[in-house]
């Protein structure tokens, strides 16, 4: 039985150039977790640059920038830091090949990996749980704008207020993500233009300000700065990680699409945001106080700009929680749930308002956004080791139509439904991972090493190095 119903739709009928009428952006999107046939494939790998740029050029990556420097690094060291974290955009890259090949989102590609069932419970941890904190914590970044813009209107930034704010982006966000494929496509490279020429004024202002001399009072020295570098790395490394879903924004280009152009277009439309919006906000640190970034880096720009800028931000956010939204919502779907996509994306935005509020009103945001990003890694980079290995070993080969075979003769139902090559795998990398890590508590071998995280390459490394001999002791990938 399929585990998701389509929304209404009229065929495979084009819209008089070529493009499925259900593709376009003034349509509800009626594909979720099946298979997308040939015919209405269309467009262009360079189109994923402007998706990944559009929600990367955001409030987080500077927040994220100048916590940095606020962790005691030079300007030098945070812009390594920065590069060097960046660089898993290569593997987010590298997970949106399956998608032409396959015609399907990254919740159905994995059951290759996990087996029918096994996959449920990754899609519900890993996909659907991940997916609603980050959706969470890219609203509360958006509403922190936004409840500044709220009080340059000369009202008060009350509770109530704050609460129908918070709605109100969560509204546009999912609007977006019901709306879906088509109309991310449509609207994510004006968005990238505007939040370009925004960032540009901000880039001005920052760069005239900045300390390029700047030395912290107390600078971290011998393994404690190692401690440091690696703590930022997994901070930076973080955001790419979290996209273990780029082949849903790629699994409507036809089949013949360069893999290496799928690759490329994604990695470097999420690298060279995130590298110059950090790079601005470590930068930004060096003059202004960035634990309150807003408000700081207000001070550096032009009196007429500051509505601009927090619009921006707003904006830059409601790009990137589209993305996260929608794919949730198809994670929800690959969870055996049947329900429309459009309908469990507003039930993810339901989540995710109410961990926001949380996030806003009770606890510090901040700690919030260093927390989560650390602790999320646990699961995410070896998520992301065992996809990367699989679709290496079996050289981007998988048949869409065999993957959304959910039957116990289906050849991704394995044993009672699970591979466990890929469980083990994932399992062993997280819990080599859970014991390396230093955040919201200390792993006794991060203990062992004074404090050293080493919970992000530990993670995937332990995890691809099994499913590699796992799969192997197994006999080999199973054809698809």
């Amino acid at each position: 039985m399929a585990s998701t119903i389509p929304d209404p739709h009229q065929g495979t009928c084009t819209d008089g150039r070529g493009a499925p009428a259900t593709g376009r952006a003034g349509r509800v999107e009626a594909h979720g977790i099946d298979h997308i046939p040939e015919q209405e494939r269309h467009g262009h790998p360079r189109q994923l640059f402007a998706v990944w740029a559009a929600a990367n050029v955001n409030y987080l990556n500077l927040v994220v920038g100048g916590t940095l420097v606020l962790m005691g690094l030079t300007l030098a060291q945070a812009f390594a830091v920065i590069v060097a974290g960046n660089l898993f955009w290569i593997l987010t890259g590298l997970l949106a090949v399956p998608g032409p090949a396959a015609g399907a989102p990254s919740e159905v590609i994995t059951r290759a990996i996990y087996g029918i069932r096994g996959n449920r419970v990754n899609n519900a941890v890993v996909g659907w749980m991940i997916s609603v904190c980050y959706f969470a914590l890219n609203l509360a970044a958006a509403a922190t704008a936004a409840f500044s813009l709220v009080e340059k209107a000369g009202l008060s930034a009350s509770t109530g207020v704050k609460v129908v704010v918070v709605l109100v982006i969560a509204a546009l966000t999912l609007t977006i993500g019901v709306y879906g494929h088509g109309m991310i496509m449509k609207l994510y490279l004006p968005i990238t233009l505007t939040l370009t020429a925004v960032f540009a004024v901000v880039a001005f202002g920052v760069l005239r300000h900045t300390d390029f001399a700047y030395a912290p009072a107390t600078a971290p020295t011998g393994a404690e700065l190692w401690t440091v570098l690696l703590a930022g790395v997994t901070l930076m490394g973080a955001g790419p990680l979290s996209y273990t879903t780029s082949a849903d924004f790629a699994r409507y280009l036809p089949h013949t699409a360069s893999p290496r152009a799928v690759m490329g277009w994604t990695a470097l439309g999420g690298f060279v945001p995130s590298v110059v919006v950090g790079a601005l906000g470590a930068c930004a640190a060096t003059a202004v106080d960035m634990t309150d970034p807003q408000s700081g880096l207000q001070g550096i720009l032009p009196g007429w700009f500051g509505p601009v800028f927090l619009l921006g931000l707003v904006l830059g956010t409601v790009a990137l929680n589209a993305l996260t939204a929608y794919s949730a919502g198809l994670a929800l779907q690959a969870v055996g749930i049947r329900v429309r996509r459009s309908l469990s994306v507003l039930a993810d935005g339901t989540a995710a308002v109410s961990l926001t509020l949380y996030g806003l009103l009770v606890s510090d945001f901040l700690d919030t956004v260093s927390n989560v990003l650390s602790l999320t890694v646990v699961l995410l980079g070896p998520a992301t080791a065992v996809y990367a290995t699989d679709i290496l070993l079996r050289r981007n080969r998988y048949d869409g139509p065999a993957l959304v075979d959910e039957t116990p003769g289906g050849p991704c139902w394995y044993t009672a439904g699970v591979n466990m090559a890929g469980a083990l795998a994932l399992t062993g990398g997280v819990t080599v991972s859970a014991l390396c890590v230093d955040t919201l508590y200390t792993g006794p071998i991060a203990h062992a090493l004074g404090g050293t995280d080493l919970a992000l390459p530990a993670g995937i490394v332990v995890s691809s190095g099994l499913y590699a001999l796992l799969t192997r002791a197994a006999g080999g990938l199973r054809r698809l």
